[in-house]
């Protein structure tokens, strides 16, 4: 039932293009279920338009002090005057200093300092203009630093984001809102400020929206760019990106990761004596019937012609074996002779290894899958020993 209420609004809203699935829906709401391709391309792109809009505030902050000079009695001009300084320092820092690891936790927290910085200057220079009774050009300029709220909540419609992190981001500026209100409680025209704080929050939903209508087409270009046309498994040039991911958050973590280097056996055959259309159908049928028996966090690569390399995270070698040899037994489907469609793997595990880098597992993986092949091919080569050669059910 939450599956389909995601889809539906999804769709009503016109945020699922025709290449998204909608079982990818829920993507769009928590980020949770994001590939780490996926995670890793969002992370950049968040970053990059951080230190975009940290340019302009630096730029901006600084500029309005002058107004500030002219217009605002002393001492709260300078008061404000100095509060812009420390501003403009900090976003100076994000622009410069700023430069994490492109992860989405970094890129989280280079939007939260982001808007942090603005949010804390909107209620510390409200309180300082409620010590003042400010009237005529100086009353206009005060009335300007209200308006920082919807300025914020508005930049949220250049970022990215799914509907919880839209939310998650723009509650403190709406909490900002309620306690400038509260420095002012006896005298704030509270049906004013109320339809401010609703505006707010309309505009905070446009912003949402906006975000996740970028996100959608997002995943949508993401999809057609690591995806192969023909099979659905993840393209070469994606697959490599995936595939040192994954090997670093293996390495960081200490945690087992195997690959298995998988060739279709006589696949030449298939094409010399039925054609290369049929041979494609035979890619697309091995790809989704390999595909069908994966875990979640499995990926399936093409690596090139009738080659594909299956990423297993989270598994050792023997784990891996066992999960192989169950694909085996349950079969790749039939050749267009209505013979078994066989294929040789060969498997390597990261920690087993001892490699320091994802090509020398590759490697490896490759040099069994060619081993494999030589002693008679429809087996997987794991290690020094290869295992029973089981033959795939015909059902």
């Amino acid at each position: 039932m939450t599956i389909f209420h995601s889809t539906t609004w999804v769709k009503l809203l016109g945020l699922l293009p025709g290449e998204l699935n909608p079982n990818e829906a829920s993507w769009l709401v928590t980020p949770r279920h994001h590939m780490p391709l996926m995670s890793n391309r969002r992370a950049q792109m968040i970053l990059n338009r951080v230190r975009l809009f940290a340019s302009l505030f630096a730029v901006l902050t600084p500029l309005w002090m002058f107004v500030d000079l002219l217009v605002l009695p002393n001492p709260l001009a300078w008061q404000l005057a100095l509060l812009r300084l420390g501003a403009t320092g900090c976003f100076a820092f994000i622009l410069y200093c700023y430069r994490p690891e492109v992860t989405l936790f970094n890129a989280w927290r280079g939007m939260a300092m982001l808007f942090a910085i603005p949010t804390l200057f909107y209620v510390i220079s409200y309180v300082l203009l409620t010590h003042y009774h400010l009237s005529g050009a100086s009353a206009a300029v005060g009335t300007g630093y209200a308006f920082l709220p919807f300025i914020l909540l508005a930049g949220f419609a250049i970022f990215p984001l799914t509907l919880l992190e839209s939310v998650i981001f723009a509650a403190p500026i709406l909490v900002a809102h309620v306690t400038a209100g509260y420095f002012q409680f006896s005298v704030v025209d509270w049906p004013s400020f109320w339809g401010a704080f609703w505006l707010q929050g309309l505009i905070a939903g446009v912003a949402a929206l906006a975000g996740v209508c970028q996100l959608a087409f997002m995943i949508a270009l993401v999809q057609q760019a690591v995806r192969d046309p023909l099979t659905g498994a993840f393209s070469r040039r994606s697959g490599e990106e995936v595939l040192e991911l994954q090997f670093i958050l293996a390495s960081r973590s200490g945690s087992p990761f195997s690959v298995a280097f998988i060739d279709i056996d006589h696949f030449k055959a298939i094409n010399d004596q039925f054609g290369h259309q049929q041979g494609d159908v035979m890619l697309k049928q091995f790809a989704q019937t390999l595909t069908q028996g994966l875990r979640k966090g499995d990926v399936l690569v093409r690596w090139g012609g009738e080659e594909f390399l299956l990423l297993l995270p989270n598994i050792d070698c023997r784990q891996a074996m066992h999960a192989l040899q169950r694909l085996r037994r349950n079969g790749f489907g039939l050749r267009p002779d209505q013979t078994p469609l066989t294929a040789s793997i060969g498997v390597a595990d990261m920690l087993e290894e001892g490699c320091n880098d994802w090509r020398q597992l590759i490697e490896i993986a490759d040099q069994r899958m060619y081993a494999a092949k030589q002693q008679g091919r429809n087996r997987v080569i794991a290690g020094s020993e290869p295992a029973p050669n089981l033959q795939p059910a015909l059902a």
